[in-house]
């Protein structure tokens, strides 16, 4: 069987992909209106928005979450806002209720004119009290995209830490698969040449070619060309999909599951210490890769 050649790997030419892990943080003070938004985010299996706020609307809440949305396909993000807004309060007096004060203390024989206002202070409903907030929306909206901005760039360094540890884990992967070929077919040629000699010393008036024929066959239960062929497959599989615009962190994992799955047939089947060493290593590399995808987007 003939081996895929091995892609080599390039620089990547597209948007880098995300980590799910990332922090933003933006505040202002504008006149009597204060805003502090901090975003952090950490990985999940799905979009999840959590929005802790003193006082926001639920006008601003869609924003907010339309927003993130756009930006943010997978992971936990929460979002802290504290804002302080200024506030208007305006006193003035139920006349209603003052007219029956008033008609009761006349009907008391009490001189209504006489009422005086340390005498009805303390009466509940007395004075209508009115509180006019008025929130600064632009001032909000302006910093949340601050620390939005913030919070993805932050992502996208993430993302390019990762990528960087799968592009050396994958050029350790290329290097094990070529030793390990070039190990294999000097294996097979020595196993074949084993074989036929064991056999020869224990048969007498064999059929040659027939026991050529046989112990072919054995030998080639260790033959790994098939698992190293998919092995190459996968590896440029995952350099594709890494590659992708719209690169999904479950996409490459599950190329990685396949991965190692191969890696661990190969193991079964190889019969020498070094290139049985070499397989183990593939193995370790994937299952490194595996923990840094966890966090990509």
């Amino acid at each position: 069987m003939i081996l895929l050649e091995l892609k080599p790997y390039a620089k990547y030419n597209k948007k880098m992909i995300s980590s799910m892990t990332g922090y933003g943080l933006s505040s202002s003070v504008e006149g009597d209106s204060e805003v502090s938004i901090e975003i952090k985010g950490v990985n999940h299996r799905f979009l999840e928005i959590s929005i802790k706020s003193n006082d926001i609307n639920n006008e601003i809440d869609q924003y907010i979450r339309s927003a993130v949305g756009k930006k943010v396909s997978r992971g936990k993000v929460d979002i802290k806002i504290k804002f302080k807004s200024p506030v208007k309060t305006n006193y003035s007096i139920n006349n209603k209720l003052l007219k029956m004060l008033q008609d009761t203390a006349q009907d008391a024989l009490i001189n209504k004119e006489s009422l005086k206002f340390s005498d009805i202070k303390d009466i509940p409903g007395i004075f209508n009290v009115e509180t006019d907030k008025k929130t600064n929306i632009r001032l909000l909206k302006r910093e949340f995209n601050k620390a939005l901005k913030d919070f993805t760039d932050s992502r996208k360094k993430e993302g390019t830490k990762i990528e960087k540890v799968i592009d050396k884990k994958l050029k350790g992967i290329n290097f094990l698969v070529s030793k390990i070929l070039k190990s294999s077919k000097k294996n097979l040629e020595r196993r074949l040449k084993v074989y036929k000699q064991k056999v020869i010393n224990l048969i007498e008036n064999i059929d040659e070619e027939r026991a050529s024929q046989e112990i072919a066959l054995l030998a080639l239960k260790h033959d790994v060309s098939e698992e190293l062929d998919r092995i190459s497959f996968h590896v440029n599989s995952l350099k594709d999909e890494i590659n992708k615009k719209n690169s999904s962190g479950k996409k490459i994992d599950f190329v990685l599951q396949e991965l190692f799955r191969e890696a661990n047939t190969l193991s079964v089947k190889l019969d020498d210490s070094n290139s049985k060493s070499s397989a183990l290593d593939i193995k370790l590399l994937i299952e490194e890769m595996r923990e840094q995808i966890q966090n990509v987007e």
